[in-house]
């Protein structure tokens, strides 16, 4: 005699006290009265043994009458209908005819096995398993539930192909608005970081003042955002992934650009500026670092862009308030010149965002983990 039957006979000895009489209709292994019982439930509870799990959940009142079947329609299926495991259990069981063997397949210990079948059968109210020397046999209740068995387990696997072809559509795009210097100075080296991890996720990028930012992340219209202004914008969260300083730039001809003492923030305030327009994340910082001094004064211009407002600071239409990352080049070659500030505070931190309580998944939570990888873009 092989030990996997040895194994199935200890087994049934362990549960011979009791575990068809143990299921509460009186059925022991291979009674036909507790097939004849689930299949009446079946049919009291959904008009027969189908989909899989209304056959089961009539199982579980059958044995116990009508009365005590429809006050179990109220309860949780979860209470009344076996978990998937158990369900695959049973079924490596139909195909192998052994309970060490299905053990195996489903990679748990035979003991193991025994127990999650006991239990399945108190839960159920049957026998469902008749082990014995020559191995584990279904009883015609167990042939029956197994069948139904089948069914939930093949909707199950159609619910996981589903979710993942979700998953793969999510993951083929990624949506991202940023605040400008953030979109021109730091994203293309995050974008192309990612792209080495995601080479198949098609990226989109919209740039925008932070205000724009909220609306796309709020409207559904984007995925992950980044923003550069005081704090966190109404209804999302965000994290810290950059930090950045507004410097004070002029054109060399500009009288500012030769002075050694520092500009004070009553001057500042006083002077008119090419700046930013209004719900820009550095028209925001600059606004805060001078409202105590007379707030700013009427703009010098207006423009919608980093790019805009450095061009127009090179040409010296006036001094400028610009993001020390997107000017980098132009103090370099000495087309602009910074001038100091006392007494302002001009730094800020830059945020990825994104809905409250939706944190990123998938590409947006990679391209999260690579700004923290690489702050500097």
């Amino acid at each position: 005699m092989s030990r996997e039957r040895d194994g199935d006979e200890a087994a049934e000895r362990d549960t011979s006290t009791g575990e068809g009489a143990g299921g509460g209709a009186g059925a022991g292994p291979g009674s036909r009265t507790a097939a004849a019982a689930i299949v009446a439930a079946g049919a009291g509870a959904g008009g027969g043994p189908g989909p899989g799990a209304k056959g089961l959940a009539g199982a579980g009142a059958g044995a116990t009458g009508a009365g005590d079947a429809r006050a179990s329609v109220t309860a949780h299926l979860s209470h009344r209908v076996p978990d998937l495991g158990a369900l695959e259990l049973l079924l490596a069981v139909a195909r192998h005819g052994s309970l060490g063997a299905a053990a195996r397949e489903v990679g748990i210990t035979q003991p193991a096995a025994s127990s999650r079948i006991r239990s399945m059968e108190r839960q159920l109210g049957v026998a469902l398993v008749d082990r014995s020397p020559r191995g584990s046999r279904l009883t015609d209740a167990g042939a029956l539930v197994t069948d139904w068995a089948r069914r939930i387990v093949e909707s199950a696997e159609a619910f996981d192909a589903g979710v993942q072809a979700l998953r793969g559509r999510r993951d083929s795009r990624l949506r991202v608005v940023a605040s400008m210097t953030i979109a021109e100075y730091l994203l293309p080296g995050w974008l192309i970081a990612l792209r080495a991890e995601r080479p198949d996720t098609a990226v989109s990028l919209q740039a925008g003042n932070s205000a724009v930012v909220a609306e796309r992340l709020l409207a559904g219209e984007a995925d992950l955002g980044f923003v550069e202004g005081l704090a966190v914008p109404d209804g999302l969260d965000g994290t810290v992934v950059a930090h950045d300083r507004l410097a004070v730039v002029t054109a060399p001809s500009h009288p500012w650009a030769r002075r050694r003492a520092p500009i004070d923030p009553a001057e500042l305030a006083a002077t008119p500026l090419v700046l930013r327009e209004h719900g820009s994340g550095t028209r925001q910082v600059l606004d805060a670092a001078l409202a105590g001094h007379g707030g700013l004064a009427r703009p010098l211009l207006e423009l919608a862009s980093t790019t805009a407002v450095k061009a127009a600071a090179v040409s010296g239409a006036g001094p400028a308030v610009l993001s020390e990352l997107a000017i980098a080049e132009e103090l370099s070659s000495r087309r602009l010149v910074a001038v100091p500030v006392a007494g302002a505070r001009l730094s800020r931190d830059l945020r990825a965002v994104w809905p409250t309580g939706h944190r990123p998944t998938g590409p947006a939570r990679d391209l999260l983990s690579l700004t923290r990888a690489r702050p500097g873009g």
